[in-house]
Formats: structure tokens, C-alpha cells, sequence
């Protein structure tokens, strides 16, 4: 195995492993917590110009929309392992999701400069308030999915490629 795969293993077990922890307590912190806040913070700047109720929501909207980005670019340029990574990300951020769904109608949570909780907000203009903790657990299962295909996919990347891939060469025709 050359050094290439071996780390990309390596990510691919680390990231099972610490997904792993954190799928059991999402809320308990992670290291992603400080690349998540700013993101979901910057989509209720992004979102802002279309509305209060997409402003709200605008955050949790950028916290999926970033990773998706990612995994886009990652699949168009035919790297399926680092596709996977980003997917890994996607997962954690919908357990992420999944802890603040769930704050809704205790909101426990120190949110960033006070303000009003999102989904407290959002829930109760539909009068889904009382749902906070089913549609929180539905947020965690998407992740519990996505770091699923993730990691398996991650090493299907790695079984299934003879090395790094690479954009396709295109051969001139005689």
C-alpha cells in the first residue's frame, strides 16, 4: 500500500472512530464546533435578504450547503475518498442539527450574542414545537446515515481505485 492510501485509510478509520463518539453524544462537543458556529452563523447573513423565517433557518441551510459544496467538487473531479470525508462532515453536522432541534423548547444552549433560538422559532410558527425532539431525532438518523455511506463509501474509494484519482486524460486522436 503506498503512502497516498495509508493515509487516506488512516482518515477513514480515524473518522469512523471519533464519528462513532460523537453519534452517541452529539451534544457533547466536537472539534467541528469551531468550523460549524461560523458557517451557520454566515448563512443567517447569506440568507437574510429573502425573509425572516429564511433568515432563521438560513444557518442550519449553510451548515448542510457548505459540506454539499465540498462533496460536489470533490466527486466532479472523480476523488471519491475525499468525496466520502466531506460526507463524514455533512453527517456531523445534521447530529450537530440534531442537538439544537431538540434544545427547542427547553433552550438550555448558550446561543452566539443571545437573540432568539431558530428552532424554537421555526417549530413554533407551525406549531411544531411539541415535535422538537422527533424531528431532532430525524436530524440525527439523516447523520447516523450519512456517516454510514460515508465511511463505507470511503472505503469502497479505497478498495475500488488502484491509486489517487485523478482528472481523466483525454488521448488526441491520430
Amino acid at each position: 500500500m503506498d503512502a497516498n492510501r495509508g493515509a487516506r485509510l488512516g482518515l477513514t478509520i480515524a473518522l469512523a472512530l471519533y464519528g462513532f463518539r460523537l453519534a452517541l453524544h452529539p451534544g457533547g462537543g466536537s472539534l467541528m464546533d469551531s468550523v460549524d458556529l461560523p458557517i451557520h452563523e454566515t448563512g443567517h447573513l447569506v440568507f437574510a435578504p429573502f425573509g425572516e423565517f429564511i433568515q432563521f433557518l438560513g444557518g442550519t441551510l449553510f451548515q448542510l450547503i457548505m459540506p454539499s459544496l465540498f462533496a460536489g467538487y470533490f466527486l466532479r473531479r472523480k476523488d471519491r475518498h475525499a468525496a466520502s470525508c466531506v460526507v463524514w462532515w455533512l453527517g456531523q453536522n445534521c447530529w450537530n442539527i440534531s442537538v439544537y432541534v431538540r434544545d427547542a423548547r427547553a433552550q438550555e444552549l448558550p446561543l452566539v450574542g443571545g437573540g432568539e433560538h431558530d428552532w424554537a422559532y421555526m417549530l413554533g410558527r407551525f406549531g411544531w414545537l411539541p415535535y422538537d425532539q422527533s424531528i431532532g431525532h430525524a436530524f440525527w438518523l439523516v447523520g447516523l446515515l450519512l456517516y454510514v455511506l460515508a465511511i463505507s463509501g470511503g472505503l469502497v474509494a479505497l478498495v475500488s481505485s488502484p491509486g489517487v484519482t485523478q482528472e481523466p486524460v483525454e488521448l488526441a486522436a491520430d
